[in-house]
C-alpha cells in the first residue's frame, strides 16, 4: 500500500530518496519500467509541454492560459469540450476563447441524445447524461485533447474511459461549493468537519 498523502518527508520532490520512508513508490524497482514509458513519443510530448507551462508561467497564468500555451506546444489542432448543461454558457465562453486563439472546437453536452433515465432503470423526467456519447461525438471528430467541463462525479469517469484522445480538466462540478471542490477540504476542521467525520454509530 502506499500512503504519499500522509508522507510528512516528500524526499521525492527534494531529490532525497535516502530519506524516503520504505513504502515511497520512488523506492519501486518499477520505476525503472515506468520511465521507460515517458520515452513514447507522445507522451514525451505531453510530459515536456506540461513541464514548461508550470515553469514558465508558475504563478503569473490562469489555469485557461495554462491549456492554451499546453495545447499550442503539444500542436494540438483540434479541441473537444465535454460539458455540463448546467455550465453551457461556460462553455460558450471557452469555446470561444479557444476558437480565438486559433484552434478548431468540437463541443458535446452531457445531455446529448435525450435519453430518459428509465434506460438505468431511475423513474425521472430529467434524461440521464450521456458522457459515452461525448467520448463518442469527440472521437468522431477526431479531436487531439479533449477538456472535461464540469462533468458530474462518475460521469467524468466515463467519459475518460471511452475518450481516444488525451484529456484535461479544466473545470469540475461541485452544485453546493460554485464548483470548487476544494473548499471542503479547506474547511474540513471547521465548518464541514462533522459533514466529513460524521461520528460512527
Amino acid at each position: 500500500m502506499y500512503y504519499c498523502a500522509l508522507c510528512t518527508i516528500h524526499a521525492c520532490n527534494k531529490k532525497d530518496l535516502d530519506k524516503a520512508p520504505k513504502n515511497c513508490p520512488s523506492l519501486d524497482e518499477k520505476m525503472k519500467k515506468i520511465k521507460e514509458v515517458y520515452k513514447d513519443e507522445e507522451n514525451f510530448k505531453i510530459a515536456k509541454a506540461s513541464a514548461l507551462v508550470v515553469s514558465e508561467g508558475y504563478g503569473e497564468k490562469t489555469r485557461l492560459e495554462e491549456t492554451i500555451d499546453f495545447a499550442k506546444r503539444c500542436q494540438y489542432k483540434n479541441i473537444g469540450i465535454a460539458f455540463c448543461v448546467g455550465l453551457s454558457n461556460e462553455a460558450k465562453i471557452l469555446s470561444k476563447v479557444l476558437s480565438y486563439n486559433g484552434f478548431t472546437v468540437n463541443s458535446v453536452i452531457c445531455k446529448n441524445g435525450g435519453i430518459s433515465k428509465d434506460f438505468i432503470d431511475i423513474d425521472s423526467n430529467v434524461p440521464m447524461c450521456n458522457p459515452i456519447g461525448q467520448a463518442n461525438f469527440l472521437n468522431e471528430a477526431k479531436t487531439d485533447l479533449n477538456i472535461i467541463l464540469g462533468l458530474c462525479v462518475g460521469h467524468d469517469s466515463l467519459f475518460i474511459k471511452y475518450s481516444e484522445a488525451p484529456i484535461t480538466v479544466f473545470a469540475v462540478k461541485d452544485r453546493i461549493l460554485a464548483h470548487n471542490p476544494l473548499g471542503a477540504i479547506y474547511q474540513a476542521d471547521s465548518y464541514y468537519k462533522d459533514k466529513l467525520f460524521p461520528k460512527k454509530k
